[in-house]
């Protein structure tokens, strides 16, 4: 039991490393975040082992809980991205599956008469203005 806790927690500065990376965030976003420099952030990513005060701070940053960076793996990520994610094939055009409940078509044409009607009584308001200043 032992092992298999100690080999859970292993090197809680990857798991901080690719927790940021899975959220888009740079080690200066996380630095700023933290109030400390970039090249704390990378020093921190290379530990082993971290602080409780340091990973609930850092954890707080994320956007997730201490727990989760403790309990991170790659495997756990991608079996919930492999059970949540269904398509009917493995096309990257078709995997997205949007289907309109309206035709495109009818809505930009429903636009364009909508900008149309805009720019004719835009004009008239023009012409009107143009008529008063005419008759002064």
């Amino acid at each position: 039991m032992e092992t298999s806790e100690k080999t859970k927690n292993i090197h809680l500065g990857r798991k901080i490393s690719r927790i940021r990376e899975l959220r888009g965030m740079k080690q200066e976003a996380l630095a700023a975040a933290l109030g400390i420099s970039q090249q704390a952030i990378s020093k921190l990513e290379q530990s082993e082992e971290i602080e409780d005060t340091t990973l609930a701070k850092v954890a707080i940053a994320l956007g997730v809980t201490a727990e989760a960076i403790k309990n991170y793996s790659d495997e756990t990520v991608l079996n919930i991205i492999s059970n949540t994610f269904t398509s009917n094939d493995n096309s990257t055009i078709n995997a997205i599956n949007i289907q309109p409940t309206f035709n495109p078509l009818d809505k930009l044409m429903e636009a364009l008469e909508a900008n149309k009607e805009l720019y004719e009584r835009l004009l008239a308001s023009e012409r009107e203005k143009v008529e008063l200043l005419k008759n002064r």
